[in-house]
This record gives structure tokens, sequence and C-alpha cells, in this order.
């Protein structure tokens, strides 16, 4: 029988933001007996449990001690019942119509592990049909780009196995997806727009200070640096898959360093770690058009050069 586990992670929002949330799951087709709504509250300063009586027996009210957003989903998922699992960030909602194409794969179709959607900055959306086919995690990891964020993943719980995010660190999403992936043997890859994704200024993510902006960079080599040390214990193609993703995210990892920081020296600290780690040169592969254009700029310092130069006003202009 399909059940779904909606864990909804909060902490220091405006609660019409959550019910919001709330409300977009409830909305969904999806009986009582199909769904399950999980809010962890890590350690708000205010507990919006008052606003959320109103809901009674329709969510699981969880509140812990503030531990970061890795542990409020690693807690969610130990609460969790249902068959798949769907994170969401309390400032965002699913979409409807949308979003219920998602849950009809898994109606439709058997043993389905995953099901990949797209994140849109509009409620609004046109309902596109497609026909998606089945495939492997890793195989679909192998030939393309993937999301970094959980929340675009419909996923079957046991799959997941021992794999938690790891705590007190950013970007533990980009550590945690790809293993997710590897774990999914019939995956479905849609293009379907199920996610509304609400771009917040004053985000961690966002902010410029020089603490937050260091930590950032040590959290994503931190992650790049596991998952690398990963793929020696995987088998073949797994192991190719991930090394995909792995150069991926070294070159993001790159391109924030010199939007973030516009720093040669800082650059110039950071390369030779990556190289005793085998992470750079980056590996000469056809990943992508800007992966080999980008892989091609960083192997000499003029290019370098040229990209701390430019890349910052591109950004600027955009």
């Amino acid at each position: 029988m399909l059940h779904i586990s909606f864990i909804i992670t909060f902490y220091n929002l405006p609660v019409e933001l959550l019910i919001e949330c709330i409300d977009s799951i409830l909305r969904l087709s999806l009986r009582p007996s199909e769904r399950e709504i999980i809010v962890v509250d890590d350690g708000s300063d205010n507990s919006p449990m008052n606003e959320l009586m109103k809901y009674g027996d329709e969510i699981i009210y969880v509140r812990q001690k503030n531990g970061g957003l890795s542990s409020a989903r690693n807690k969610g998922i130990d609460v969790a019942t249902g068959t798949y699992l769907q994170f969401v960030d309390a400032d965002d909602q699913l979409i409807k119509a949308p979003y219920e194409q998602c849950i009809d794969i898994l109606r439709n179709q058997k043993d389905v592990d995953m099901v990949l959607f797209d994140f849109s900055t509009d409620l609004q959306i046109e309902i596109v049909t497609e026909s998606v086919k089945p495939i492997t995690g890793s195989n679909y990891m192998l030939n393309n780009n993937i999301h970094g964020s959980a929340c675009g993943y419909l996923f079957r719980r046991i799959i997941l196995g021992e794999l938690r995010f790891t705590s007190g660190i950013l970007h533990e999403d980009e550590e945690f997806t790809p293993q997710l992936l590897l774990r999914a043997e019939e995956v479905y890859p849609t293009h379907i727009k199920a996610y509304y994704y609400n771009k917040r200024e004053n985000s961690i993510t966002s902010s410029k200070t020089p603490y937050d902006t260091e930590k950032r960079i040590n959290d994503r080599e931190g992650v790049i640096i596991r998952l690398h040390e990963l793929c020696d214990k995987l088998p073949h193609q797994d192991r190719m898959a991930l090394k995909r993703r792995v150069a991926q995210l070294t070159m993001d990892y790159l391109y924030h360093i010199i939007i973030e920081t516009h720093s040669s020296e800082i650059l110039n600290q950071r390369l030779p770690r990556l190289y005793n780690k085998g992470l750079f040169p980056l590996p000469n592969a056809k990943y992508s058009k800007k992966y080999i254009w980008f892989r091609k700029m960083t192997n000499s310092n003029i290019g370098r050069i040229i990209l701390l130069h430019t890349l910052p006003l591109l950004k600027k202009e955009r």
C-alpha cells in the first residue's frame, strides 16, 4: 500500500510559511492512511506548536535541541514509518498537480525506488506529460548531472539502510544524494517541476561574512574528499558514476571559491590540497560543455587569472 512520510524541517521561520508548507501536502490526493506528515522543530526560539494544534492527528510534531538541518532530517528518518520518504523545507511547498504526477508513478509502476523531479520558483506550473522509463541510480548518475538537494527525490525508505546526513556541516545534501542514488535500482527521472523553492536571501548559504564563507568552502571540500575516498570501495560502475559526481562537485567548489572570495591567494592555497588528494587537475572527461571549458581554464595560471577577473562580474550581471 502507498504510504509517504513527508519530513518537514523547521527552524526560526515565520509560522505562516510552515502552515503553507503543511497545507500544500494536505491538498494532495493522498488519503490520511497514505500520508504521514512529520514536523521536526530543530530547537526554534519559539515553538510553533500552538499554531499547529488545529491539525490534530494530521501531523506528528517533534521538537529537539538545535542540531542543524542534518540532525533534524535524521530525526525525521528515525520517526518515519512510510514506505517512501519526501524531505520538504518548511519555507517551501509541494506543487499539487505536478507532484501528483510523481505520486502516480508510485501507484502505476512496480518496485519504484526513486522518482526524480525538478524545482520551481513559481507556484503556477504548466503540466507537461512525459514518458519515463526506469534506470538504475548508478547508470543515471554516470550519464547525467544530478540535483544536489535531497528535496528533489521521492524515494523508498528501505534503500537508505544506514545512510544518514552528516551532522554539523553545510552542503550536507551533496554528500547524501549521490550515495542515495547508488542504492536505487528502479529510478524514474522526470523533468516535472513539482517542488516550489522559496529562495531566501538571509540564509547561511548566502551569507557573505568571512566566517560563513570559510565554513562553506571547508564543508564543500570535506564532502568532496569523503566521496572521493568512498569511490575506491565501490564496484566499477558505481565507482565511475561517483567519480563523475566528485569531479562536478570539485568544479563547483573551485567556482564558488572564485565568486565568493575573488582571491587568487585563497584559490592557490586550496589547489595543492586538491592535488594531494588526486582531485586536481580535474579529470579529462567530456561530462558537459561547461565542465570541459572550466577544466581547460583551471589547468593554467593564465586561465585561473581570467576566471578570477570574469566570473564575479558575470555573477553580478545575472
